[in-house]
């Protein structure tokens, strides 16, 4: 070794002097100051190698170093075991890499010379050889490093010494995957349970890890980046995308998720939130730990590896969200799509930490703009609520002006939506969502994005439900529906985070809105029955005074009568505001007909026939007022 130093050295030293001599004596003055300068370079030395570039002694040393490198490498190419099985053959190999990348990288200066270019030709295909089969050793230690993991997992399996997938072993965790890292040398992650994201993996043993990175140096100063980086990440992205499928996550195209039922892509999408938070804060940084750790020292071929390893993955991911961003926007899809919007938001970190490098720089910026589809999405499916409010007919009235279904899916629809009110007001402030401004007072303009969108519906729901009060032909019972349905809204919104959203003033709005509603009910349904009570102050005749009255108490007895009959089957649902009917209509009605019935009692022409005129004393006026409301249907009325 130490004679082909001294011959590469001495070969260099005639290179130099032949470049930069212009003539011989030239370059006879340069060979004498190297000669001066170190006594290797003497003078007879260094002239009996300066001859023309078709001598073939011009490239002795590099021939001879080329040679000698050939016999040992080829030796260990041609193993038909591996290498890295023994410590003394993997070190040997390497060294002999070492040798042949110095011995390229010296003699690269002189590879003009017809000679030397021979030579390193045939050092480059011996090159080849060796990296073709470093590259084979790389790939064996990986998947012999992997399988020393799975052999331990299952031995401590059967031995119970670890939590795997048992449903009845570990009932209290939600989301999936790993072991905790405390016998990181020797289990295989897979998708487990787990409470704490706070876990690192070693997927492979440090011996193992440090063998790899001396095979990437060697690979990396030879010139084999991509080929390493390709072998590396073809085995980190199986055992990645398998850990990810035992997530439960299926491999599903956009168009297949689009054309999954409902009820299975809310499965699915539950499954799809466990393996976006295992992935990004478990796997994806364990990888990127393990690409450092393999190319120390080669940044860009860290990066290059970690983004092969995790691209495929990472777009199943986000390709799921999409596929659910661009799907319909049904108003019950809602709470799914913003369980993907808040998983994806609160990964958003992990995509700028993990994600950071320039190769990954497309996926972070795919994942910023899938997540602000999701927001679209949320918005559109507000819009579709408001078209499925606009859209719902008026085609059927409900029995005893009860609650309208679409009040009460309206209404606890919105009430569960704001159990989300964050997110909902990062969503509608984002996009700056423009209602109509004749809808709209000053008051509301000036509030928050979702407060005007929660506003601007319930002018929807109002509209839509005085246009199916119409279809009542009774007028005291149009004001019994609109009655009804204001009060459950009004409970409804003090009930929930829309009292916050809408405001005090709002909430004594609508309260007065209920109470003209009453007002109107009491006016439509008991004004003329009470008109018939009136008493006759006029100079008539006593026995014409008589006959008349005798003709209001006929009357009134058919009209309460019918009165009670038809609103028998009416309905109240609110327990308060039921009795506060009841008792109004008593307030309004009875003192006038006591009064009545005390002047027809007084008069001498009517005598002993009172009795048989008055069907009703007024304790049974009072019980009659008091069954009203129940409706013949208690279904019609329950609230829910």
């Amino acid at each position: 070794m130490a004679e082909n130093g001294e011959e590469k050295l001495l070969a260099v030293a005639r290179h130099i002097a032949k470049t930069l001599g212009q003539n011989d004596t030239m370059a006879d003055d340069i060979l004498q100051i190297f000669s001066n300068f170190d006594g290797r370079f003497s003078r007879e030395k260094l002239s009996e190698k300066m001859v023309d570039d078709n001598n073939p002694r011009g490239c002795a040393a590099l021939e001879r170093a080329v040679n000698s490198l050939d016999r040992q490498i080829s030796q260990y190419v041609a193993l038909d075991h591996p290498i890295w099985a023994h410590t003394a053959d993997s070190s040997a190999f390497l060294d002999a890499i070492d040798d042949l990348i110095r011995t390229m990288r010296d003699w690269e200066p002189m590879a003009a010379e017809k000679s030397v270019s021979a030579c390193l030709v045939r050092a480059d295909d011996l090159m080849h050889q060796a990296m073709f089969r470093v590259g084979d050793e790389f790939r064996s230690l990986m998947d012999r490093g992997a399988e020393s993991f799975e052999l331990n997992r299952s031995n401590n399996e059967s031995t119970g010494n670890l939590p795997f997938d048992s449903d009845d072993d570990n009932e209290e965790n939600e989301d999936g995957l790993l072991h905790n890292g405390s016998d990181l040398d020797h289990q295989i992650p897979v998708a487990q349970p787990v409470t704490d994201y706070d876990i690192v993996i070693d997927a492979l043993p440090s011996g193992t890890v440090s063998d790899l990175h001396e095979i990437a140096k060697r690979m990396v100063a030879a010139g084999f980046v991509k080929e390493c980086s390709h072998v590396y990440s073809t085995c980190r992205r199986e055992f990645l995308e398998e850990s990810i499928s035992r997530l439960g996550l299926q491999k599903l195209s956009i168009d297949e998720v689009q054309k999954m039922p409902w009820q299975e892509l809310e499965d699915e999408i539950e499954r799809w939130i466990k393996a976006a938070n295992v992935a990004l804060r478990i796997l994806f940084p364990s990888e990127r730990r393990l690409c450092d750790r393999v190319f120390f020292g080669f940044s860009s071929a860290a990066d290059l590896s970690f983004m092969e390893v995790c691209r495929g993955s990472t777009i199943q991911l986000l390709n799921f969200a999409d596929a659910v961003a661009i799907g319909s926007r049904s108003p019950e899809r809602l709470f799914k799509v913003l369980d993907v919007f808040e998983t994806l938001r609160d990964l958003m970190p992990e995509f700028d930490s993990v994600f950071s490098d320039q190769y990954c720089l497309v996926l972070r910026n795919e994942a910023v703009t899938i997540w602000k589809r999701l927001g679209e999405a949320i918005r559109g499916i507000f819009m579709e609520l408001e078209n499925l409010i606009r859209r719902d007919p008026a085609k059927a009235a409900v029995p005893g002006g009860g609650l309208h279904p679409i009040t009460r899916y309206v209404m606890n629809y919105l009430r569960a939506a704001c159990r989300s009110r964050q997110t909902l007001e990062q969503v509608f402030d984002e996009s700056n969502a423009v209602v109509p401004s004749n809808k709209l007072d000053d008051r509301r303009a000036s509030s928050s994005s979702m407060s005007v969108q929660m506003a601007w519906i319930m002018e929807l729901l109002e509209s839509n439900l005085e246009m199916k009060s119409k279809i009542y032909r009774d007028s005291a019972l149009c004001s019994v529906f609109m009655m009804n349905n204001g009060r459950y809204i009004v409970q409804k919104v003090k009930d929930s985070e829309l009292e916050s959203l809408l405001g005090d003033d709002w909430i004594r709005k609508h309260n007065a809105k209920v109470r003209q509603y009453c007002t109107n009910y009491q006016r439509s349904s008991w004004n003329k029955i009470i008109g018939t009570l009136k008493l006759d102050n006029s100079s008539l005749a006593s026995n014409a005074i008589a006959k008349s009255m005798k003709e209001k108490i006929k009357s009134f007895n058919t009209q309460f009568e019918d009165v009670c009959k038809t609103q028998s089957s009416w309905i109240v649902f609110d327990e308060q505001l039921r009795e506060e009917m009841r008792i109004s209509v008593s307030r309004l009605l009875l003192p006038a007909y006591r009064n009545f019935i005390g002047r027809l009692q007084c008069m001498p022409e009517i005598g002993r026939n009172t009795d048989r005129l008055m069907r009703y004393n007024p304790e049974d006026i009072e019980a009659r007022i008091n069954e009203l409301f129940e409706g013949n249907n208690g279904s019609s009325g329950v609230r829910k």
